[in-house]
């Protein structure tokens, strides 16, 4: 099957995710963060990436129900942020979660920061709420190799993805590897390293040759790692050409450049100072 903005990949639960979504960390709340989702689902998007922390919930879920979409064909991402870690307060923070966003269930839901001597209770809740049916699927996000080899010591179930900041200048093969050997799903946020690496030089030559834009090359380099890919932005003309990636493919040699980008450069908070 050829890839396009409908593209699924099955998770080790047999729930299938977009591999392609729509970030809206930093999107305000209000009028900003409802017409960034809505310009999504009018591109094509199928699967929207939010948290307690951003503090827009329940423009997420508006924004979907005022589309009129059915809720089965809109996947949704929220995560557990690090004050509500522990058993009780976890399940407290989900149920919250859950009626801010105002839908009848949450498709996949993340420990959003590896939070030191909680997150043994905060995933032992993650798997309870799995079981209550209202929860798809259940994942961590920020976790380094150590936190999830920690992890699989106490798991009754395998996280289905790992959000990590992922990108072409912070290329974290090994996290990668250890993903794809325990059949967790690697998904990438700030894959375009929020702007900061878009004049590379050394990319504009590949954009060019495809007839295409840094940012569009930086996301189709996730894409054809299959990754799960979520660029955020509030602006409709970058939403829209986010989504335009799908009618071209980087070759081996365009892959090799961008693979030799890696410099460990983070835009976001370093996980790896998380013990």
């Amino acid at each position: 099957m050829s890839k396009d903005i409908n593209y699924k990949i099955k998770m080790n639960n047999g729930v299938e995710i977009p591999q392609f979504g729509l970030g809206v960390y930093l999107t305000k709340s209000g009028t900003e963060c409802i017409n960034a989702v809505t310009w999504a689902l009018e591109s094509g998007y199928r699967h929207i990436d939010t948290a307690r922390i951003y503090g827009n919930e329940k423009e997420v879920g508006e924004a979907i129900r005022n589309f009129g979409i059915k809720r089965e064909e809109v996947f949704i991402t929220t995560k557990l942020w690090n004050d509500d870690h522990g058993y009780e307060s976890a399940l407290k923070a989900f149920d919250k979660s859950l009626k801010t966003l105002n839908t009848d269930y949450i498709d996949c839901y993340l420990i959003h920061w590896p939070v030191k001597e909680k997150r043994k209770d905060s995933w032992k809740a993650l798997e309870k709420i799995y079981e209550s049916g209202y929860c798809k699927s259940i994942g961590v996000s920020n976790y380094m190799i150590i936190h999830l080899e920690e992890l699989f010591t106490y798991a009754n179930i395998i996280p289905v993805m790992n959000q990590v900041e992922f990108s072409p200048y912070n290329y974290q093969k090994d996290l990668l590897d250890v993903c794809k050997k325990n059949n967790i799903i690697l998904e990438a946020y700030s894959p375009l390293t929020r702007m900061k690496k878009l004049d590379d030089p050394r990319v504009l030559p590949i954009a060019e040759k495809h007839n295409k834009t840094n940012a569009q090359v930086l996301i189709r380099w996730a894409i054809e790692h299959d990754l799960v890919v979520i660029p955020k932005s509030a602006r409709k003309k970058r939403i829209i050409e986010n989504a335009d990636i799908f009618n071209f493919s980087l070759d081996k040699s365009d892959m090799k450049i961008l693979d030799d980008l890696d410099e460990g450069f983070r835009c976001s908070w370093d996980p790896t100072k998380i013990d």
